[in-house]
């Protein structure tokens, strides 16, 4: 099949602290929940001057990712779209419809099967297509890549970097935690050809990342009504529990997420941080790929497996699609506030 583009796909963020109310909204829409309750969220972007990281991030990433398609003869102009903030993703197909482009691969910003890291991408651009109307180009979503070598390895490397940060004198009482996007157990639990996929693919990542099974793995970000049970432990509470056995230190890496966006600096950088403080616990958090050259690598290598079919690259076994099984991963139920 003959592709004619590349496109980014992520989340979005604010960029100004005007634009993180109308941001949030975006990301709750449908779901009937006041702004009394997004302005508590709000104060997270606020205390990073309105601005989340995540843009800027999609940026440099865009820009590692045209240098290594130029260097590696991969021809795909490419683009960026996001779900909840500019450019939005509708805009984005209709530049692409303007610019004379019929099929583009779009890769998404999360390694994971799921809703909202996998099925609401395909659901992202199936209503941008809608949006624009006649014309508007196919995209094809490339594969996950939780356990790509490009994905794991930084992973790995971040977590001995932290790990040397710090006392060694007490490594036989350090843990490694790995953390992610806690998610509503209703949709952890699905049944069906891809059922906990999510859970089942961050266990491998983990395995990976340590090279062993002698680790944690823990949640974080939780949001939604309190009566809706979600992933458990939070970070938070495991670090409590850590140290009532015992543990002095704690390297945290956030495994569920390809950069150091506000969920991660907010969530682990400070609430998870001042919580091991109060506990005395020695406490460093592992980086995230970003714009590794491995990880940069990687995408063009995913590129390559649906443009050139080049050999699939998979440290994992479990089973991986390019386009999944239906029915998958449904949507969380909403309720109001």
């Amino acid at each position: 099949m003959a592709y004619d583009a590349f496109v980014l796909l992520s989340f979005g963020g604010p960029e100004k602290p005007d634009d993180v109310m109308p941001f949030l909204r975006n990301v709750v829409r449908g779901r009937g929940i006041p702004d009394e309750r997004l302005a508590e969220v709000a104060e997270h972007y606020m205390h990073f001057g309105g601005v989340s990281p995540i843009n800027q991030q999609n940026r440099d990433l865009l820009t590692a990712v045209r240098a290594e398609f130029s260097n590696n003869g991969v021809g795909l102009p490419t683009y960026w779209g996001n779900r909840n903030w500019h450019p939005m993703l509708e805009d984005t197909v209709a530049q692409m419809r303007d610019d004379g482009v019929t099929h583009a691969l779009g890769f998404a910003t999360s390694a994971y099967g799921g809703y909202s890291s996998c099925k609401q991408y395909w659901e992202d651009i199936a209503n941008a297509r809608a949006k624009v109307g006649p014309g508007a180009p196919v995209i094809s979503k490339l594969r996950q890549f939780w356990d790509h070598p490009g994905f794991v390895e930084p992973h790995a490397d971040a977590v001995r970097d932290a790990l040397a940060t710090l006392d060694q004198s007490r490594r036989a009482t350090t843990r490694l935690v790995f953390t992610a996007h806690s998610i509503p157990v209703s949709m952890a639990k699905t049944a069906g050809p891809t059922g906990g996929r999510y859970e089942a693919q961050l266990h491998e990542t983990a395995r990976l990342v340590a090279g062993n099974d002698d680790w944690d793995l823990v949640w974080q970000s939780r949001s939604g009504p309190p009566q809706v049970p979600w992933l458990e432990p939070d970070i938070n509470d495991h670090l409590e529990s850590l140290a009532e056995k015992g543990v002095t230190d704690v390297v945290v890496s956030p495994i569920g997420f390809v950069s150091d966006h506000l969920e991660v600096i907010w969530d682990l950088d400070n609430e998870a941080a001042d919580t091991a403080k109060r506990l005395g616990l020695g406490y460093a958090r592992a980086a995230t790929p970003g714009t590794d050259p491995r990880f940069v690598d990687m995408v063009r290598e995913l590129v390559q497996e649906r443009t050139d079919r080049a050999p699939m690259q998979r440290l994992g076994t479990l089973p991986v699609w390019d386009d999944c099984p239906v029915p998958c991963c449904p949507p969380p139920q909403r309720r109001g506030a």
